[in-house]
């Protein structure tokens, strides 16, 4: 049996141990250190300090954060693969009851896996909601400033309404040293400020509510309501491809570079810490093009 500690870190760095006591080759090894301390990272950049409340959405999180840092998708299907391992030792040492990383399931490789809408979907999209009640109000900030910032949907639904600038037009993401600095379009900062002027105060269940999007509750708003907002009007709208927050964030990241934004300016904004992570998005479009030429060239 092993005896683990309750903190991510030292959870880790025990298991760590008790495999290296085995006949595991010396390869194998380095890589289970090298994955699983990109948990312990990812733990403490979003304060989960015991090992006991990792759950299967903060497993889906860490996916996503692996795969904003530039990580490929088998580099990031090994990573789980580790994690898996880790938290089964934790189901048969008793440390947890089930396996939180069990669920969350590996990505396939595709050529094409980057889903962007164009500029007329995303109008079409933002237009959805309507703006005669309070929670319409709401969606339509939420919507504008996914689109206006790119950011993730984690980042989104952590947002303060004291991390919004009013008056220079930006958003503060992030926490410490990660801090990012995020500009906003004007139509963005215009429904960003009837939302919190005007309809945000009938939504919170107190006045001590300092998220800036809070649900139907008055709490703060979860991904899961993100996610189904953005469903619905995706719907509503009569857009048929497949659509998740991490759509629009897509979309950002290439109708900038399609209107000529410089690559490493959009790498700092989305927060890739790899600029392979944002060069996805120039090859795409480089595809699309290829594409559209073999499509309707006479000669083709």
């Amino acid at each position: 049996m092993i005896k683990y500690r309750t903190s991510v870190a030292d959870a880790v760095s025990d298991y760590i141990d008790s495999i290296s006591k085995t006949d595991i080759p010396n390869n194998t090894l380095s890589a289970y250190k090298r994955d699983l301390s990109k948990f312990v990272d990812f733990s403490f950049s979003y304060g989960i300090d015991d090992i006991s409340v990792v759950s299967s959405q903060a497993i889906v999180s860490f996916k996503e954060y692996l795969a904003d840092s530039g990580l490929s998708v088998s580099s990031s299907s090994r990573t789980l693969s580790a994690l898996r391992s880790f938290f089964a030792s934790l189901v048969e040492n008793g440390v947890i009851e089930t396996n939180p990383a069990k669920a969350v399931h590996n990505d396939k490789v595709k050529t094409h896996d980057t889903n962007i809408l164009s500029p007329k979907e995303i109008d079409l999209l933002l237009n959805q909601p309507d703006n005669r009640e309070p929670k319409g109000m709401r969606d339509r900030a939420m919507l504008e400033l996914l689109y206006a910032t790119g950011i993730k949907v984690s980042e989104l639904i952590d947002l303060n309404v004291d991390d919004v600038n009013f008056q220079i037009s930006f958003i503060n993401v992030g926490s410490g040293g990660k801090q990012r600095y995020i500009p906003l379009y004007k139509l963005a900062l215009k429904s960003l400020q009837s939302y919190v002027a005007n309809d945000r105060k009938l939504l919170v269940s107190s006045p001590d509510q300092k998220a800036l999007f809070v649900n139907c509750n008055g709490e703060r708003m979860t991904r899961q309501g993100v996610w189904k907002i953005l469903k619905f009007y995706a719907s509503r709208a009569g857009i048929k491809s497949d659509i998740t927050p991490h759509t629009i964030r897509h979309s950002f990241a290439a109708h900038l570079l399609q209107n000529g934004a410089d690559i490493h300016d959009i790498q700092e904004i989305l927060g890739h810490s790899d600029i392979a992570s944002t060069q996805r998005y120039a090859q795409f479009l480089k595809e699309k093009v290829k594409e559209s030429y073999i499509k309707f060239h006479p000669r083709a």
